[in-house]
């Protein structure tokens, strides 16, 4: 097998990437990326290229495999047109360059950010993203473009990912010492670690499967108790001081992505996995306390 891979210099990809060259059944592993590369190894060969690139569905010849990990996660400054040209019409691109190179399994890594908020909810639950949180909002307008075009295409869709890797504004939230005051019961949500993601597309590279899969550990947590849990002395801010402070920090640094992300702190989020039990043979090997220990 030959692996194509978008992304390759992504949180998740440094935990993917020694996945794929320690097996023997693939050959040879590209990967793409406007960073440089984090990983390197006999195997792998990492381009410095834009996934709109015109050269991008030359590259993918001779591939078998298309692993998209490429997405604008945290924008800063970028302007709502560019993160959307890039995830959304870029990331649609891909697909169709990796049709035409005659690459035939095609996988997608989407989010749960698609639903919103929701309990139990399985892969046929309608998408809902929070309004103003625009990475959901391109998880799920891409989905629905791969779900037309690719019906072939796995499509899965992880927690929060954390772990050693962890995106650094998502470490940089777990350990400050504040949580969001909320109205009770307190919203609860999912993650899942970034080793059982890379479990998870290494499987369907084993498996004849199709379609949308959630990936989350089995029980769950409340951000107000992980920042208990992490500092002795924690401090509940009003949901209006939290995102306003927030929206400075954007304003003025580009931290945080954008002031939506803490939307997603007041919406209980918990998915069903059992598909990918029983399709993949995937389950969390770490409880959320063991996630966020390693994060």
């Amino acid at each position: 097998m030959r692996v194509f891979v978008t992304g390759s210099s992504s949180h998740l990809a440094q935990a993917l990437l020694p996945r794929l060259c320690e097996r023997a059944d693939i050959e040879h592993v590209t990967g793409i990326d406007l960073e440089p590369p984090r990983f390197q190894h006999p195997k792998f060969n990492a381009l410095r290229l834009d996934l709109r690139d015109p050269q991008l569905e030359q590259r993918m010849y001779g591939h078998n495999i298309l692993i998209n990990m490429a997405f604008i996660v945290l924008r800063g400054k970028m302007p709502e047109a560019g993160m959307y040209d890039i995830n959304v019409k870029g990331s649609h691109g891909v697909f169709h360059a990796a049709r035409r190179a005659g690459v035939r399994r095609l996988i997608h890594l989407s989010s749960a950010a698609v639903y919103g908020g929701g309990v139990q909810l399985a892969e046929d639950a309608p998408f809902d993203p929070l309004p103003q949180f625009l990475y959901a909002r391109h998880k799920a307008r891409l989905e629905q473009l791969l779900a037309i075009e690719f019906p072939e295409c796995v499509r899965l869709r992880p927690h929060v990912i954390l772990g050693p890797h962890a995106q650094l504004v998502l470490k940089q939230l777990l350990h400050q010492p504040c949580y969001v005051r909320l109205p009770e019961p307190y919203p609860l949500l999912q993650c899942v670690h970034e080793d059982d993601v890379a479990q998870a597309i290494v499987l369907c590279l084993e498996r004849d499967v199709r379609g949308a899969f959630n990936l989350a550990v089995e029980d769950n947590f409340s951000f107000r108790d992980a920042i208990k849990n992490r500092h002795r002395l924690s401090v509940p801010l009003p949901l209006a001081v939290a995102r306003g402070g927030l929206n400075l920090a954007w304003k003025l640094t580009g931290w945080g992505g954008e002031p939506a992300w803490i939307d997603g702190l007041t919406q209980t989020l918990l998915i069903n996995c059992r598909r990918a039990h029983i399709e993949l043979g995937w389950r969390s090997r770490y409880s959320a306390a063991e996630v966020l220990a390693q994060t």
